[in-house]
Parts: structure tokens; C-alpha cells; sequence
């Protein structure tokens, strides 16, 4: 999440209650986690496990539970529960505001786009031209979307991540990580029916241009869908995974978080991908491989019966 306009780090201190070391003097432009961070953004972390990671990625902030060596142009904020002051952050910039009307008066929509009944869209989201949204299509707040889309009815918009802090030292283990990032669906984009796309935890899922996703599909925080790929029904994308332009998941294919799939991929139905793929190939099963050894595998496990009664005589 960008901020509306850069402020002190001293600022952020103040707000969350932290001691300020390092360059006290510096800046921060955002905040966003460790698999997103950029130069001027703020990151937390509550783990020693984490430490190094945090305090030598492009984050200018760090907010840590304890004071450790780091380089000397960044800067640290200090206290004892940094979960609590990310949330402190989000809800600054982002608060909840109820909303009471089906259409927020922030929405801008493009010449040419139809908007059903029934259509509910939050606080400042952009349509862009010629689209039309069917009804029950939920698109909540801070969601871009680019020119010629089509949403079928039913599908939601912008809902929060399923991401949580665990910790089960304490009462409740997992506390909801509030979601402040966006959804942006770029140009020529069609979302079928029943559909669920959540936002960034801290950044942007996208979902690129021309790229066609059939019904009941979801895709999860922080995904980055390329252009002109092909999603069939029932395909669930987890978390921060990254797929390249011109790759085809067939239907009920289910795909792990954090990983990378290659241009030009195609994975068959009802497979299960657990760690990147190389694209321009072929994928079958689960978990998947080359679907040609695949099919070669599955014709020999079926002689497996014969072959036994051979061997056994």
C-alpha cells in the first residue's frame, strides 16, 4: 500500500508507539510485506528467524521487537508487538467506513459501461470503458478496472486475503492480517460467474490483459495472472504466485503459494501443482510432471496386474 503522500519515519514512530533508530531522519513512501517490499516502503517482522531477510531486503523501514545490527542509511522501529503496529498503520490509512448505498459516490465508470442492478461496488474504484458488470457482482473498495471487461454474475471483487499471524503462544492463534492492498484487472479481461478474487495483503493482484477465467474460480492475495491466459472452472491459485503470459490451467487445477509458473504453460485438469514450472511445457498430475512421462507412468501402472502374475508364475 502507498501512502497518499511520503511521510517522516519519525511520524510512523509516533503513531505506533516505537523507538526510532538509524536514520531518523529518513522518509517512507508505504508499507508492504517482505515478498513485495520496495525501496521507501515500510516492513515488519517479529522473528529472529526473519531478521536478516527483513533488514537486508529494499524496505528503508523495519519495524523489529528488538534492536539488532543493521545498515546504517535504514531505519528501525522498536516494539514489542510489530503486528500490532502494521495493523495500527493499515487502519490509519486504510479505516473501515460503512457503506450504505449499493454504489459509492467515488466510482468512476468509462463512456459505454453497463452496470446491472443488484451491483454493489466500495469507495474509489476506477471501471474503465465499455465494460459491463452483471448483477450480484461485488467489487469492493480500491479495485482498478481496465477497458472492455466483462464480470459474470455472482463473482466477488477485492474480498480480504485468507492470511493470518499465527502465533499459539496466546488465546486466539491466528489474528486476521487486514487486507490494504488492490485488485487491478487490466484491458479486455472476462471473469465468469461465481468467481472470488481477493486483494493484496500490502500490494496488487492483477489479473492481465486479456486474459479469460471461466466460472467458480479463485485466485488469491498478491497473485499476478499474465496476459492472455486461459483459466478453466474450479482452478484455485493461491497466494503470491506468479504466472506468465499465455498459460492455460485446465479445470479443478490446483496451485500452491509463492511459486512461479512460465509463459506458455499448460497444466491439465484435476492437477496439483506444488512448486514452479518451467513454461512452454505440457504438465499432468499431481504432482504434476511432464504429462508425456505422465501418460507413460499411467499406462505402466496399469500392467502393473500383469506383470505380477507373471512374476509370481
Amino acid at each position: 500500500m502507498k501512502f497518499p503522500s511520503p511521510v517522516s519515519a519519525q511520524w510512523i514512530a509516533d503513531l505506533i508507539g516505537a523507538r526510532i533508530v538509524g536514520n531518523i531522519n529518513g522518509s517512507v513512501t508505504g508499507i508492504n510485506e517482505i515478498h513485495r517490499v520496495e525501496q521507501g516502503d515500510i516492513v515488519f517482522v517479529d522473528h529472529p528467524k526473519y531478521y536478516e531477510t527483513c533488514i537486508n531486503s529494499a524496505a528503508t523501514c523495519i519495524i523489529i521487537n528488538a534492536e539488532t545490527s543493521f545498515p546504517k542509511e535504514k531505519t528501525l522501529l522498536i516494539t514489542d508487538h510489530p503486528f500490532e503496529a502494521y495493523l495500527t498503520i493499515v487502519r490509519h490509512f486504510r479505516p473501515f467506513i460503512p457503506q450504505t448505498q449499493n454504489i459509492h459516490t467515488s466510482v468512476v465508470a468509462g463512456e459505454g459501461t453497463f452496470i446491472y442492478p443488484g451491483v454493489f461496488i466500495g469507495s474509489n474504484c476506477v471501471i474503465g470503458k465499455n465494460c459491463i458488470i452483471h448483477p450480484n457482482v461485488t467489487i469492493l473498495d480500491h479495485c482498478i478496472i481496465g477497458d472492455n471487461v466483462i464480470v459474470q454474475a455472482g463473482t466477488v471483487i477485492g474480498s480480504d486475503a485468507f492470511y493470518y499471524n499465527s502465533k499459539k503462544n496466546r488465546e486466539v492463534w491466528f489474528k486476521k492480517m487486514e487486507s490494504c492492498g488492490r485488485v487491478i484487472i487490466e484491458d479486455d479481461v472476462e471473469i465468469g460467474a461465481g468467481c472470488t478474487i481477493d486483494r493484496g495483503v500490502t500490494n496488487d493482484t492483477v489479473i492481465g490483459r486479456g486474459t479469460k477465467m471461466d466460472n467458480m474460480i479463485h485466485i488469491g492475495h498478491d497473485t499476478i495472472l499474465g496476459r492472455n491466459c486461459l483459466i478453466a472452472a474450479q482452478v484455485g491459485i493461491a497466494g503470491g504466485v506468479e504466472i506468465g503470459n499465455g498459460v492455460t490451467l485446465w479445470g479443478q487445477v490446483g496451485v500452491s503459494k509463492t511459486l512461479t509458473i512460465g509463459d506458455n504453460a499448460v497444466v491439465l485438469a484435476q492437477s496439483g501443482i506444488p512448486s514452479s514450472l518451467e513454461g512452454n511445457k505440457t504438465y499432468f498430475g499431481s504432482p504434476v510432471e511432464d504429462a508425456a512421462i505422465k501418460r507413460r507412468e499411467l499406462v505402466w501402472v496399469k500392467r502393473i496386474p500383469e506383470l505380477w502374475k507373471k512374476v509370481m508364475g
